[in-house]
């Protein structure tokens, strides 16, 4: 039992009183039907850690850097969601039972993705392989994405004070992220690709973003569908500069922020003071020209860092902007 499975199961019961008149997030979305995970619990992903035990016994990718990128297929197992399962009060959660190692590379990821549109998640800090996995299943499923998921997972060591390995480690990785990126959006007659970037992992995607956009221009902005930053742990000096360089791309972000985000107040404080985009006000953020959601009245807990795994009402913001709606 997980503790995001407990906080899933308590803010699923308590959000008809506590979020359903919220102004911030709007009551009205897509119509939510079966994921694509509910018929086949099955993830892609690609990594930059280096394999333990060869990748196929637990925990099958450690924190640290590997000489080269590995795809992989996990297998997941899926709670029972029946009405009185144990799901349905947040005692079962998904499990991932094996990884089965793909002897492809990069430029195959479309053929491997089955040609539709993508859901690629990228984790933030302080997360291992599996917690990396199994959030990525939440989210789509949570979200009832209807195409193929992947989930890019750097190397953290998953520790509390090893922030800056794994900001360092993060950013190592922009260059594999890119020929992800690369390979799905070049692909022909593939669908779009959409991103969620969690806390440190956005600054991750953004300068992906940013090299994708200085190797094609303007002409990748079809490709790309949504890019959702929740809690983005970048500073905002720096994201308006990567802003003003990637063209009409900067119109695919929503940012899902929140002013009392603790997380981000610590990672503000360590950084010299600098606020985060994530913590910042609305107003701020939305005058460098990306869409932005304020969540800071969605959250029931101490810490309010990752309300989009464990709030239904931030997750409807994320599959109206993979939709195509406004946020």
């Amino acid at each position: 039992m997980s503790r995001r499975a407990v906080l899933g199961g308590l803010m699923s019961a308590g959000s008809a009183l506590a979020l359903g008149g919220c102004a911030g997030l709007g009551a009205t979305g897509a119509r939510f039907d079966a994921s694509s995970l509910s018929v086949d619990p099955t993830l892609l992903v690609v990594t930059t850690r280096k394999p333990v035990n060869g990748g196929r016994a637990k925990p099958w990718f450690g924190p640290e850097r590997a000489t080269s990128m590995t795809i992989a297929r996990a297998k997941l197992a899926a709670p029972d969601e029946s009405r009185l399962s144990l799901a349905s009060v947040g005692l079962e959660d998904w499990r991932l039972d094996r990884i089965e190692p793909v002897p492809t590379d990069a430029g195959d990821l479309a053929a491997q993705a089955g040609g539709g549109d993508v859901l690629i998640y990228v984790h933030g800090f302080k997360q291992t392989f599996e917690t990396a996995v199994l959030d990525a299943a939440h989210l789509s499923d949570g979200i009832k994405f209807r195409g193929r998921t992947m989930a890019f997972s750097w190397p953290s060591k998953a520790g509390l004070f090893d922030y800056a390995y794994d900001r360092d480690s993060a950013m190592w990785s922009r260059d594999n992220f890119e020929r992800v990126l690369s390979a799905l959006v070049s692909a022909p007659g593939g669908g779009r690709v959409h991103i969620v970037a969690h806390s440190m992992g956005t600054m991750l995607t953004l300068e992906s973003l940013r090299q994708l956009h200085g190797r094609y221009g303007d002409t990748v902005t079809s490709k790309i569908g949504a890019a959702v930053f929740a809690a983005p742990d970048i500073d905002m000096d720096v994201f308006s500069s990567a802003i003003q360089r990637i063209g009409p791309l900067a119109g695919k972000i929503t940012v899902i922020a929140s002013t009392n985000d603790r997380a981000l107040a610590l990672s503000g404080q360590l950084a010299g003071g600098m606020t985060r985009v994530g913590a910042a006000e609305k107003a701020a953020i939305a005058g460098l020209g990306v869409r932005v959601v304020d969540a800071s009245q969605e959250g029931w807990g101490i810490i309010n860092h990752d309300l989009f795994l464990s709030n239904t009402e931030v997750q409807k913001v994320i599959r109206r902007s993979i939709d195509g709606t406004t946020a």
